[in-house]
């Protein structure tokens, strides 16, 4: 019998009516979309089901959206009874997988990932960072080209390593101009620039970091009822002052998508469930692996559905 692994969306994923309809037909569901509400002291539901897109999208406000509606969808799937091997989240999606682990209580990571949208809004200013999707280059060669660019004095790195082809170079705007330029002569296609608010998941998102740490210690980390694949290091963790202290680097890692799916394959999961809006990791999984089995639950219909 192979092993599942339940996998969280980042941002990105979000889109004005999701989760309306287990809001409407699942008390549970119901609950935490009026607990974020409660918490975060403003009508984060009424921005969710109605928009506008243009206030969704602000970061601030995306990444509680997002934790939010795939801890809705997680409460709807768990009626079922199923249960996880192992959790992992893409970037922001981390958190949903500490709460589907029962390491973070739902409540603390709403109103941390309202800060940290905050923080990593704010750490930059609006115009001088950037991010790019390059794709068909290999990373190797990409992670060099940004050293070589990064070293000449405008930064730029690996970002998200999300599956094979398909890599987000992050940092100063003219850092990943410039890498998005030269993507041909290391034999990339192409770099198609990101409408994000900063340079997420690189150096520059240090101060970010910073300002996270002092409002992650203020939280309670349990240990984890499954081990969590975490974003920084793709490995499975367990103990909480390990979760704790790579929350904090996440911020200005890259988030290395590739390899915790590989490395969640190697520990023998055969059954991936994406719980959240949209179906943005399922598609990366089988970019990795087509011969796993992906389920999305972003439905009331799927979440009934069983599988």
């Amino acid at each position: 019998m192979g092993k599942i692994a339940f996998v969280f969306p980042g941002q990105g994923a979000q889109a004005v009516g999701m989760g309306k309809d287990v809001y409407d037909a699942l008390p549970h569901s119901r609950a935490v979309f009026e607990k974020g509400d409660e918490v975060l002291g403003f009508p984060l539901s009424r921005l969710i089901f109605e928009g506008p897109d243009s206030e969704l999208k602000q970061t601030l406000n995306t990444q509680p959206a997002l934790v939010t509606t795939s801890a809705a969808y997680l409460e709807a799937i768990r009626q079922h009874g199923v249960n996880p091997d192992y959790v992992a989240g893409h970037s922001l999606g981390e958190y949903s997988a500490l709460v589907a682990a029962g390491a973070l209580a739902y409540e603390d990571a709403v109103s941390l990932v309202r800060l940290r949208g905050r923080f990593m809004e704010e750490a930059v200013p609006g115009g001088q960072g950037a991010m790019a999707a390059v794709l068909g280059a290999e990373r190797e060669a990409l992670a060099e080209l940004c050293r070589s660019i990064s070293e000449a004095g405008n930064a730029v790195e690996l970002a998200n390593v999300n599956c094979p082809g398909q890599i987000v170079i992050s940092g100063s705007k003219a850092g990943v101009e410039e890498a998005a330029q030269r993507i041909k002569e290391i034999g990339g296609k192409r770099a198609i620039p990101l409408e994000v608010s900063g340079p997420f998941h690189s150096s520059l998102m240090k101060e970010a970091a910073e300002r996270l740490a002092a409002e992650l210690g203020k939280v309670t980390i349990n240990t984890p009822s499954v081990p969590v694949v975490v974003n920084v290091n793709a490995t499975a963790v367990t103990d909480p002052g390990e979760i704790r202290e790579l929350l904090m680097q996440q911020v200005f890692s890259p988030v290395l998508w590739q390899d915790s799916v590989e490395w969640l394959i190697a520990a023998g999961v055969d059954t991936f469930v994406e719980i959240g809006p949209g179906s943005v990791l399922a598609g990366l999984i089988r970019k990795i692996d087509k011969t796993v089995k992906v389920v999305n639950i972003n439905s009331l219909e799927s979440a009934a559905a069983g599988w």
